[in-house]
């Protein structure tokens, strides 16, 4: 009997918890963020002293089950997925294919930048290992060599302005401790943003089988990353210069332009948008891909995505398309 007594004692207890918590008893405030694993996972339930809300997780974010392609809409026929976003709004002006797992090649970097903005200081010293000796062919280097080192905000500058793969290794060590751990960070972060499209399995984008994303999961992760100023001033850059150091601290000079060729000047947005800047991404699994936060005449965001284009003239050219739905 006193077993029986002791598990009703505290199944009430449980009880008067839970209706206290669900009805707005006094006490601290309680924040459950989203977790892929949640059972109500499209929920973010925010609890204060006097109120409890139960507010749906993609309130401020646009949201798009399938396609969305007027009759007049731009051609995407040589892209596999594009997405177009309005932020202000929380509005998807056009949709094909944004939830189908490609590989986005160095549109990774972005959330590369992401985590370590979130985890890391713009003036830490980052020191260089054997994990920057990346040997695949063609891949985008800067010349790290073990024992470089460089500052953090060099080292975002020169992933996100150049696309340098070798910067991206020496991040994911830094600030995650290894490269291996940096990923797992990556992935937590994508999965707390709604990104469970996504799989990472490098901080570069470098083609890995079990590597992928989405246009939509990608929107997601730049959404969050524009809200750095530091990210917003980095990807508006038409270039960068700085030095580093080797191992006995002789210079090595940087001197790179941008890989946007709309910051270049190579290519014009439609009338009446800004593009800000943005990261592209070319590998032969990936094609090539844009990804954009641009500006209408007044002042309003959208990000842009285009992932597995037909080569570099498809993919500018079908991202000024995808601009001009702007103001249709």
């Amino acid at each position: 009997m006193k077993c029986t007594s002791r598990k009703k004692k505290t199944l009430l207890l449980c009880t008067v918890f839970l209706v206290c918590v669900l009805s707005g008893c006094g006490g601290p405030s309680y924040d459950m963020p989203y977790h892929v694993s949640y059972d109500v996972s499209s929920f973010n339930v925010v609890s204060r002293q006097d109120i409890r809300t139960a507010s749906p997780f993609a309130a401020d974010l646009c949201v798009a089950a399938g396609n969305i392609i007027r009759e007049d809409g731009p051609d995407m026929s040589q892209v596999e997925a594009a997405g177009l976003f309005g932020l202000d709004g929380k509005e998807v002006l056009y949709a094909k294919n944004i939830h189908e797992r490609l590989h986005p090649a160095s549109l990774t970097k972005v959330m590369t930048a992401l985590v370590a903005l979130e985890n890391g200081q713009l003036n830490q010293t980052l020191t260089a290992t054997n994990a920057v000796n990346i040997t695949e062919s063609g891949a985008v280097l800067c010349g790290l060599k073990s024992g470089d080192t460089m500052t953090l905000d060099q080292a975002l500058r020169i992933l996100l302005v150049y696309s340098a793969n070798d910067a991206a290794a020496l991040i994911a060590e830094n600030i995650g401790g290894s490269v291996e751990h940096f990923v797992e960070m990556m992935n937590e972060k994508a999965h707390a943003l709604g990104a469970t499209n996504t799989n990472f399995q490098n901080p570069h984008g470098l083609t890995d089988s079990d590597h992928y994303t989405t246009a939509y999961d990608l929107y997601l992760i730049f959404n969050e990353a524009v809200k750095y100023e530091t990210f917003n001033e980095i990807i508006h850059m038409s270039g960068y210069q700085t030095v580093f150091y080797d191992k006995d601290g002789r210079e090595k000079a940087f001197d790179k332009p941008t890989t946007n060729l709309f910051l270049k000047g190579d290519y014009q947005a439609p009338a009446n948008v800004t593009v800000i800047g943005g990261k592209t991404g070319t590998t032969s699994a990936a094609g090539n891909c844009l990804m954009l936060l641009s500006r209408d005449e007044n002042g309003s965001p959208y990000i842009s995505v285009i992932l597995r284009a037909e080569g570099p003239d498809v993919v500018y050219g079908r991202m000024i398309d995808l601009l001009d739905e702007i103001h249709k």
